[in-house]
């Protein structure tokens, strides 16, 4: 399959290792506005490189194309891709407000092409033995879920054209790190109904537009009820931690660790798979090839991609409600 990837920053580093190591893919073109990135990409992955996302279109008929761009493009980049019959891997956020995901589902359902979403901490392999413990029913039913992400970004992150704006970031903490977290908790827990949400700038006042510190209070389905704290406030990227209370005791998630607590209090450690391999950087986790292959092979074998438009679009659209609820102060229902 030919592939085309569109932004070459530094998320794109973990696309392009697990395309390069594809047997099935071939990189065939890249692009990005920045000419010296996408010489560099095209000259170290044998691709063609492009100045601008509409030249490649223009000039290339690839069966697939990643996005990895500043946030506000995803949707656009996307619709525009499944209208010329390509098929869309594109990293979080899928979209930047919920009419942006209404409309990229209108565009998956519209174009009969795949599109896959970036949640790559969903193939964890703790995440994965969380996931199935849950469905099994061994511990009963989820009562309630909390998750912390405590993370530092300084000023030099922010410091490219996009990171830290409204405009093209949109939004902070919420739509940049912490929204992993919101989809693995509404993938353990079900899907959101109702939401409260705080936000604040309390770290980089006058330096970032947008925020560095949340707090999300969820309605899941069943009653199960959910707490994010996020902040990139934080002096180091601790491990991301969730923590789901279940009838019979509890799960605790720390990045690629899984601890299992009882009702007497007492924990174990469970050994949930192999060793793990960080192609990036360990906080990120270590899910990024597995779904893209996942994704490749979901095209090959003609079967729906799972975390796509759809499925993908929940965490989006939750996020896009927490900054609604911050803005008005009131509660808001999630129309998932």
């Amino acid at each position: 399959m030919k592939v085309a990837v569109i932004g070459c920053g530094n998320i794109s580093k973990l696309h392009f290792i697990a395309l390069s190591e594809n047997p099935d893919v071939q990189i065939i073109a890249v692009a990005d506005i920045k000419p010296e990135r996408a010489d560099a990409a095209a000259a170290e992955y044998g691709a063609k490189a492009y100045y601008s996302f509409d030249a490649l279109l223009e000039n290339e008929a690839p069966d697939a194309i990643h996005i990895c761009t500043p946030h506000y493009l995803h949707t656009a980049m996307a619709a525009k891709a499944l209208a010329k019959g390509i098929n869309v891997l594109t990293e979080k956020p899928c979209s930047a407000t919920l009419e942006e995901v209404d409309a990229l589902r209108k565009a998956q359902s519209a174009s009969g092409k795949q599109v896959g979403i970036c949640f790559q901490n969903r193939y964890n392999a703790c995440v994965q033995y969380t996931k199935g413990v849950i469905d099994s029913g061994d511990m009963g039913k989820v009562k309630a879920i909390r998750a912390f992400v405590t993370w530092s970004r300084d000023e030099y992150y922010y410091s490219d054209d996009w990171h830290g704006t409204l405009e093209k970031e949109c939004g902070g903490v919420l739509i940049n790190q912490a929204i992993h977290t919101v989809d693995l908790m509404q993938y353990f827990g079900g899907k959101c109904k109702k939401l409260t949400a705080h936000i604040a700038n309390d770290h980089l006042k006058g330096i970032i537009e947008v925020e560095d510190n949340a707090s999300v209070l969820m309605e899941l389905e069943n009653g199960v009820t959910a707490m994010l704290y996020a902040t990139t406030a934080y002096a180091e990227n601790s491990d991301v931690l969730i923590e789901i209370l279940l009838e019979k005791g509890k799960l605790r998630l720390e990045a690629e660790k899984l601890f299992a607590i009882d009702e007497k209090g007492e924990m174990v450690q469970i050994k949930c798979g192999s060793d793990v391999v960080f192609h990036g950087e360990s906080y990120w986790g270590s899910g990024h090839s597995a779904l893209i292959n996942d994704f490749y092979s979901c095209l090959k074998e003609g079967k729906g991609f799972e975390i796509d438009a759809f499925e993908g679009g929940h965490a989006a659209k939750i996020v896009a409600a927490s900054y609604k609820s911050a803005k008005s102060g009131e509660s808001v229902e999630v129309q998932l």
